[in-house]
């Protein structure tokens, strides 16, 4: 569910973007840099801006480099535009992912993730190699909303060298340096097919049968956390989708993605406030977690909020990739799978 679009100009443009059309054998990426130069998962303005002023200078130079990377996304029924803003206003020499760009274009449902060739075409053409860290941003507007899923998505195809900025909205406000206007032109460069990491994803079929077997004696007892609106988990608000139902899973516990943001700057809160929010949903930390929202992209905040919380263990934390637009079209009347509450 990682897009990538380019604002490139000219044959020349076209040119190198073929380049980036390639194959090449799997290839598993190493973590030992996982988090070189930044202390957590998360960064500050400050944090980011001097790791950017430590990239070499000359485009020729091959050492790994700090990336920034817009991910601007907004729901369906908004009006705002990811690119929009992406060329309004954007961190200077950023690259921008679009998230309705590079996806499963053979699956029926939103944002579900692309194939490793399709994962490695998008890097490559946006310039990013593979050693190089890469630190996702949202827009100013919203603060944390879509910059998670693409740190997520970067992870799940072993791309360990990835951040989120805590946050944009920050940076405007403490006088960091913008552009704005067209995109610059990027040298595209080839990236390595990885290897993606299946036991970061739950699909429909799991998820359903651990959603029937809730309350069953000698269930596994996994949680399932949704980061939609509590209006839309209760069934009494609106999808953002026309035609969907609201409502939510048996079992499932609503974490909506306003709770774990400081109201005014928009940040995700820091750990001590967080762990306290998931303590008082009754979230236990020593159980695994299966993050959904509407299509795949919120979850990954409730996941960023877990990791920045030490809540639990990385490696039982899962991302449900269709989410509720899956769920609420593939789910029978008669399953009894959709609550609503009076």
């Amino acid at each position: 569910m990682v897009a990538a679009a380019l604002l490139m100009r000219g044959a020349g443009a076209r040119a190198s973007l073929r380049r980036a059309q390639f194959t090449s054998p799997i290839f598993k990426m190493s973590s030992q840099s996982a988090q070189r130069g930044f202390s957590s998962y998360l960064v500050t303005p400050k944090e980011l801006k001097e790791a950017l002023d430590r990239n070499s200078p000359t485009k020729i130079s091959t050492a790994p480099r700090t990336v920034a990377v817009c991910a601007s996304w907004f729901l369906p029924n908004d009006g705002r535009n990811g690119l929009e803003t992406f060329r309004k206003k954007r961190i200077p020499h950023a690259r921008f992912f679009d998230l309705d760009k590079v996806i499963d274009k053979h699956s029926p449902y939103p944002h579900m993730l692309p194939t490793a060739q399709t994962f490695a075409k998008a890097m490559g053409g946006l310039g990013i190699r593979r050693d190089d860290t890469v630190v996702v941003y949202d827009s100013a507007e919203l603060g944390i909303f879509s910059a998670p899923r693409v740190g997520w998505t970067l992870k799940a195809f072993g791309h360990d060298q990835v951040h989120v900025l805590n946050n944009f909205k920050l940076w405007v406000e403490e006088g960091y340096p913008t552009e704005s206007g067209e995109f610059w032109d990027v040298d595209t460069c080839a990236y390595p097919i990885p290897e993606f990491k299946a036991d970061k994803v739950a699909d429909f079929e799991e998820v359903k049968e651990l959603v029937k077997d809730y309350n069953k004696e000698g269930a596994e007892g996994v949680q399932i956390l949704d980061a939609r609106s509590y209006g839309r988990w209760l069934g009494k608000d609106p999808e953002p989708r026309p035609g969907l139902s609201s409502g939510h899973m048996p079992g499932s516990i609503s974490v909506p993605v306003s709770d774990l943001l400081d109201p005014e700057k928009k940040t995700i809160l820091p750990g001590d406030q967080l762990r306290k929010i998931f303590e008082n949903k009754g979230i236990d930390p020593n159980r695994p977690v299966i993050s959904s929202c509407g299509t795949g992209v919120t979850a990954a905040v409730i996941d960023a909020a877990l990791n920045e919380a030490g809540y639990g263990q990385e490696g039982g934390r899962r991302l449900y990739d269709g989410s509720w637009t899956e769920w609420a079209q593939r789910v029978q009347p008669s399953d009894g799978l959709i609550i609503k509450e009076e």
